[in-house]
């Protein structure tokens, strides 16, 4: 079982979160301009790492406030949290490489 840390109530168990996918995904700037193709890409296609990866995560059975992990998809160790919106810390390993393009979340 996963160890938690919400960004405002501290560490809490797995079963208490929702995940919500990968973060910092930019939604398309012109969406009726951009084919059939490219908005199917931008629902469903994401980065799969094998290492560190920026995801996010709701405190669905305490505050429901969405916040962003940073977690080993090899090891299951979360390196850092930070509330939803802001951009991935400076210090969070990985911020270089695959899954962390940031975005507008």
């Amino acid at each position: 079982m996963l160890l938690i840390a919400c960004a405002w109530c501290g560490p809490r168990d797995e079963v208490e979160f929702r995940y919500g996918g990968q973060a910092h995904v930019a939604w398309p700037t012109a969406e009726d301009a951009i084919s059939d193709a490219e908005w199917g890409a931008f629902l469903f296609i994401r980065d799969n790492p094998q290492g560190d990866f920026a995801e996010r995560w709701v405190h669905q059975h305490g505050c429901r406030r969405w916040f962003n992990v940073v977690r080993s998809t090899v090891t299951h160790e979360i390196s850092a949290v930070y509330p939803a919106g802001q951009s991935r810390p400076e210090s969070a390993p990985g911020r270089s490489g695959a899954g962390s393009g940031e975005g507008a979340r």
